[in-house]
């Protein structure tokens, strides 16, 4: 179970983005996730007029390393470490390590 899924608000605990927060639009890979509006880079284009691409500098998100982000806790207004727990019904849930409370998925 991911402690960070899709959806999810997240903080950047370290890096160039310090400090901002976005939502994760999806998971690249186990250890990589690509969140709105951070780790903005400029890439270059060529054109390409079989596509009917215009050649330029675009802006686009790159992904940013697991490790490198932390939930954001409503309740605390903080950035949180997560945790999973199993409840008695087998079921696996995320919980807010600081105050214990489960997170809404």
């Amino acid at each position: 179970m991911n402690k960070i899924r899709k959806g999810d608000n997240v903080v950047v605990v370290t890096g160039k983005d310090k400090g901002k927060r976005g939502v994760v639009l999806e998971r690249v890979s186990p250890t990589t996730i690509l969140v709105e509006g951070i780790n903005r880079v400029k890439k270059h284009t060529k054109p390409n007029p079989t596509k009917g691409q215009a050649g330029g500098i675009i802006e686009k998100e790159m992904p940013i390393n697991v490790s490198n982000l932390a939930l954001f806790n409503v309740q605390s207004n903080k950035a949180d470490r997560v945790e999973i727990k199993r409840l008695d019904n087998g079921r696996n849930v995320r919980v807010y390590k600081s105050n214990g409370e489960t997170i809404a998925a």
